[in-house]
């Protein structure tokens, strides 16, 4: 059984090392600098994915795989903020989900429980991040005086006789 030491210089050789071969596989048209144009529309992807109840999570240059419908996306990053609204959009599905079950609408009801489990599912994610926001902890600052009560001082040794 043989043993090799790593040093962090050999660690980032070999990561510079493996970056470098990346590269050379890659087009190089990819590491040209960005028009004014290709700049601008990656700055409006990131305007564009605010919606109403929080922030869209997904990648540049990736399209909606939900069809806006984000209550169900997992991307969806909810904001606090906008809970009063999640949880009224979530009443709002259980009256839909109730009157499509009344008339019949059996197909409607399927995508509605769908979106009213995602709705839920982020009510219930705010309220986790809600409650560790609200949570405090006392980190028991010293003061002052419990300071100098603490100190000590260095007894001189007692000169030779």
């Amino acid at each position: 059984m043989g043993y090799n030491a790593i040093y962090p210089a050999d660690a980032i050789e070999a990561h510079r090392a493996f970056i470098a071969r990346r590269r050379s596989l890659r087009p190089r048209e990819e590491y040209r600098t960005p028009t004014n144009e290709e700049w601008d529309a990656f700055l409006a992807h990131f305007e564009k994915r605010k919606v109403s109840i929080g922030t869209c999570a997904r990648a540049f240059g990736t399209p909606c795989i939900h069809e806006h419908a984000c209550v169900r996306c997992s991307l969806l990053r909810p904001d606090p903020a906008q809970r009063a609204r999640l949880a009224e959009i979530r009443d709002n599905l259980i009256a839909r989900v109730t009157e499509a079950e009344t008339e019949g609408w059996l197909g409607e009801v399927e995508g509605l429980q769908i979106s009213l489990a995602g709705a839920e599912e982020k009510l219930s994610q705010l309220d986790v991040q809600i409650s560790q926001q609200q949570e405090s902890v006392d980190l028991g600052i010293p003061t002052f005086r419990e300071i100098v009560a603490h100190t000590t001082t260095v007894a001189t040794p007692p000169e030779p006789s």
